[in-house]
């Protein structure tokens, strides 16, 4: 088990399998020293654990936890086309969507959940670019959905 993946599993959470692509597209795909993944869903064993918008029928708190969940399986493709997260040299950039009630303006403070734990994960190697963005909605109705790119190291 890597590094990355121990303290994964010392924060009591475990890496899933990358989640099924829900149309025409593959979860990640590196070029170069870069690793992009497809926007990934809160995906819990195949299944949204909350829908709707964020703002009305869900939580800030609780899309921030989402958005947490977002950020695990963004990881779980990285390691799908890299095999070790110890080869992550820093996260780039994160781009969190959500789906917004339509007076709901507190979109960073939900993708902070994803930040924050790239930066319990990798430390300063989880120190990013961002941009959190309100959307009307999601795929299968999901309140947040999150996208990254990584910098890996060299074959």
């Amino acid at each position: 088990m890597s590094a990355v993946e121990e303290k994964i599993a010392s924060l009591g959470l475990t890496l899933p399998e990358p989640a099924a692509p829900l149309a025409a597209y593959v979860p990640a795909v590196r070029t170069g020293r870069y690793v992009y993944t497809a926007g990934q869903l809160p995906l819990v064993e195949g299944k949204l654990p909350l829908t709707g918008k964020v703002g009305a029928e869900v939580t800030p708190e609780e899309a921030k936890e989402l958005a947490r969940t977002c950020a695990l399986n963004a990881l779980a493709a990285v390691k799908s086309v890299v095999g070790d997260l110890d080869r992550v040299v820093r996260v780039v950039k994160v781009v969190g969507f959500v789906a917004s009630a339509s007076d709901f303006t507190g979109q960073p403070g939900v993708v902070n959940g994803a930040s924050e734990l790239f930066g319990e994960v990798l430390g300063d190697k989880g120190v990013h670019a961002r941009s959190a963005v309100g959307v009307a909605v999601l795929p299968l109705d999901a309140p947040v959905e999150v996208e990254i790119q990584v910098e890996v190291a060299g074959d």
